[in-house]
């Protein structure tokens, strides 16, 4: 059964101490495949989880950078960053077929988001990166606007336009960058309202799993998109 429109998506498996709870609240699950976080037994509790609880999943890698946390931009040539991808894709595979769990889904994480929605070299890694690995069945979830979006159509997979319930937006709508104060909205209240003025303009709405405080935002805004 597809995900209602909008849906909420949470990143997860990244931390020891996320909540069983968190996955259940989740229409679809992006989970770390190694790149930025996340090793086999954290793909196995996060996608058994998902599994149980009726939830759809995803790959969701990064530049391979644990150190930052997939935060910085590393300078890596397509191909390179294509191989790392579809790596972190095939562990994440690998968990999935075992549990028989489809993975429907693909979302870049943090500063490989944003570069691949800007340079196409890179959004053809990554997209192509996650096909070789997953198939050609999949849905990516990204910005409204941009390369991942265009290359999506180009290529005939699915694309679910993402905002951000608990992200701090500039007013042109863009985020506010996460080093500036105020940047992540960690009161549940303000995360549902904007979770409600974004859900006519997007496909899917995040809630990160590592926000402090992210299982009352993601009851909050799950209430809000019910």
């Amino acid at each position: 059964m597809p995900p209602p429109h909008p849906f909420l998506n949470i990143d997860a498996g990244e931390l020891p101490d996320e909540p069983e709870e968190l996955i259940a609240l989740a229409h679809v699950v992006n989970v770390a495949c190694g790149g930025h976080a996340g090793d086999r037994a954290s793909m196995e509790r996060t996608l058994a989880l998902c599994k149980h609880h009726g939830g759809e999943a995803g790959a969701h890698p990064s530049f391979p950078d644990r150190e930052g946390f997939g935060r910085r931009e590393l300078a890596m040539a397509p191909q390179a960053l294509l191989a790392s991808v579809a790596e972190q894709c095939r562990a994440l595979a690998s968990v999935a077929r075992a549990l028989a769990l489809p993975l429907p889904f693909v979302k870049p994480h943090g500063a490989l988001y944003h570069a691949a929605n800007r340079e196409r070299a890179l959004a053809e890694a990554v997209l192509w990166g996650a096909i070789d690995a997953l198939g050609h069945d999949l849905t990516v979830l990204g910005p409204p606007t941009g390369m991942l979006r265009d290359l999506a159509a180009e290529l005939g997979l699915g694309f679910a336009r993402e905002g951000f319930a608990d992200r701090a937006l500039r007013s042109d709508g863009s985020l506010v960058p996460r080093g500036e104060p105020g940047a992540m909205l960690v009161d549940p209240w303000e995360a549902a309202a904007q979770a409600r003025r974004l859900a006519p303009s997007v496909g899917t709405l995040c809630v990160h799993g590592d926000t402090p405080g992210a299982l009352a935002i993601a009851r909050a805004v799950r209430d809000a998109l019910a």
